[in-house]
């Protein structure tokens, strides 16, 4: 017995002295990777930007294209240009055309911005100069260079920005797309004549307007801190709390730490990745309907004390009409929590196949009848009884109204509204109401296995049954997103509503809906807050009293912390195959943010 109480210790002692070595050898790993970045950063600099065409501005107005001139690292300089903006990859070296590149150039017409990627090898050929010359005739033209400054003498009759890095590998390549989209800041001069244009101090200084991707000793922490990520994971699947998961981390607007745990159910071994979509479920609540809102209130065309029946015109002969904004956005209107309408379907308002009498689709074969929100779901809303108005009810129903409230004033549908006015400008990819009208299933994690209402796995649908039978768009579920995504708009809102070089809202807006703005709960308007009742630890025991953000029914978490500079997204589909409450017993999400506090924290000292 004793023997093997010692083989245990000394074998729990060798596991420890393992995970210790590894430990200091990713924290050596990134200080290694950071090291040259800055490296690379040290001899980048922007020039021809007297335009400031640098950083990029107003991506919903541009449709980008990549081009290779033959360059090494294309596949890594496209991989982060996409986290930016939705990237079109060519390269001149699979056009037969190689002569003068006719080819490429017709298959470009689409596109009105173009990166151009080349070395100090093939900078000399005049086949990919005059390509260049071309192409900037009636497009906007970004060249990255890479390599020798003597290269830069090829460039002097053009008049495009230049990005030029003397080094040419591929942390180079991971580097440049950052500073054309305005993820680093150009801060550098040249230092050597090297050619008529590009003499000694040319160059161009800028500043960052967009998220960086680098590595957690970038943001002063060290990833040994991080570590911890990987252990909460690895328990939360292990105890069947949810298939998979990734965890994504901004720190003063670096996003220091993406990963994905686990797959995309429990039996299918597909893992999840980053860049995977998942429901958000009521993230939606303060990801499109909330900033609708708050849009609306700056234009004045939304108040916040006029009531209901004032922006609704059924709602006038309704409980619910003398209701204020207000009171909807802080869930202190006195609405029921929620109707389960789909406990109301019966047989003849639904068919398995579409039809103009069946036209709304709420799951793969499973189609409502023609008026079944119109007619039964809203004014059975409309109608509900208030009953506790005054008092903090969390209801689902008030971003039913508030969604109702914003189509009317914008005179669009709510998915429509916030793509064009967040999404497609913040150069979210994956935001959006309705996935799969634009998306393979196999990028959307599935929700649930359901056996009763859709009897189908749900792949790409809402999973929350009112919104699915609203068409999937709501105002309280609906939306998805992958993480990076919602980590750019939630730094807009850190950033105190700019981002890119666009203010999306004034400082005071994004105060004023943020922090806590009823005398009976923790709440803002439209937002979660951290709850002062100590018992509680919400968000997490670490979280400062300002953090703000929300949580969603399918697992999903987003929460903001200014004291921080924290912006911290969970995503999960805990429902999957059906729900459970292991996500929260075992307090997951928490626990999670609360190793990025400590870590943050600790780099503080």
């Amino acid at each position: 017995m004793k023997q093997s109480r010692l083989f245990i210790l000394v074998a729990a002692g060798f596991f420890n002295v393992l995970c210790l070595m590894a430990c200091a050898q990713e924290h050596a790993v990134n200080e290694k990777k950071l090291a040259i970045t800055d490296a690379v950063a040290r001899t980048t600099v922007l020039l021809n930007n007297q335009d400031k065409t640098i950083p990029l501005k107003s991506l919903d107005k541009k449709n980008v294209a990549s081009v290779s001139l033959s360059f090494a690292y294309s596949l890594v300089f496209d991989s982060l240009a996409n986290k930016y903006d939705k990237i079109t990859s060519f390269s001149a070296d699979s056009y037969r055309d190689s002569v003068n590149l006719n080819d490429l150039e017709d298959d470009l017409k689409y596109f009105n911005t173009i990166l151009i990627s080349i070395d100090d090898q093939n900078v000399n050929q005049v086949k990919y100069i005059n390509f260049i010359n071309s192409i900037s005739k009636n497009k906007q033209v970004i060249i990255a260079f890479f390599g020798n400054g003597i290269g830069l003498k090829s460039f002097d009759l053009l008049k495009m920005p230049i990005v030029w890095t003397a080094q040419n590998n591929v942390d180079a390549a991971a580097v440049i797309p950052q500073y054309i989209f305005g993820g680093i800041a150009a801060t550098n001069k040249l230092t050597t004549h090297y050619s008529a244009k590009y003499t000694a101090g040319s160059g161009f200084v800028t500043t960052a307007t967009r998220l960086k991707y680098t590595v957690p000793e970038d943001a002063g922490l060290n990833s040994n801190s991080l570590r911890e990520i990987d252990d909460i994971a690895a328990e939360a699947i292990n105890q069947k709390a949810t298939p998979g998961l990734v965890v994504l981390v901004a720190k003063d607007g670096k996003v220091i730490f993406n990963k994905a745990y686990g797959n995309h159910t429990y039996n299918d071994r597909v893992p999840d990745k980053v860049a995977d979509i998942f429901d958000l479920a009521s993230v939606t609540k303060v990801t499109a309907t909330t900033p609708a809102v708050m849009r609306l209130f700056e234009e004045n065309k939304l108040k916040l004390d006029t009531n209901i029946g004032a922006y609704i015109p059924k709602a006038r002969t309704t409980p619910m009409n003398n209701i204020q904004v207000r009171e909807v956005m802080l869930h202190q209107a006195g609405f029921i929590p929620y109707i389960p309408f789909h406990n109301y379907i019966k047989e003849g308002d639904y068919s398995r196949d579409s039809s103009a009498a069946y036209p709304t689709k709420v799951a793969d074969h499973y189609y409502v009848k023609k008026g079944f929100f119109k007619d039964f779901m809203w004014p059975k809303m409309l109608n509900s009884p208030i009953k506790t108005r005054g008092q903090y009810v969390y209801s689902d129903i008030s971003m039913y109204v508030m969604k109702d409230i914003v189509e009317h004033i914008s005179q669009e549908p709510l998915n429509q509204y916030v793509m064009e006015n967040f999404y497609r400008p913040l150069g979210m990819q994956t935001t959006g109401f309705l996935p799969r009208n634009r998306f393979k299933p196999e990028q959307i994690i599935p929700t649930e296995d359901d056996k009763f209402f859709r009897k189908t796995l749900l792949m790409g649908y809402v999973h929350d049954q009112g919104a699915a039978l609203a068409g999937g768009v709501s105002g309280h579920a609906g939306l998805f997103a992958n993480s990076n995504d919602i980590a750019i708009f939630y730094q807009m809102l850190l950033n105190k509503g700019s981002y890119g070089g666009e203010e999306y809202f004034k400082p005071q807006t994004v105060d004023m809906f943020t922090t806590k703005q009823s005398n009976i709960s923790r709440r803002g308007l439209g937002f979660d807050r951290w709850d002062p009742d100590s018992t509680k630890h919400y968000p997490s025991e670490l979280a400062s009293p300002q953090t703000y953000g929300h949580t969603g029914y399918t697992g999903t978490c987003v929460w903001v912390d200014p004291s921080r500079g924290l912006v911290y997204i969970f995503l999960s589909n805990r429902v999957n195959p059906t729900v459970t409450d292991k996500l929260s017993n075992l307090k997951i999400r928490g626990r999670i943010q609360d190793v990025i506090n400590k870590a943050i924290d600790e780099s503080r000292k």
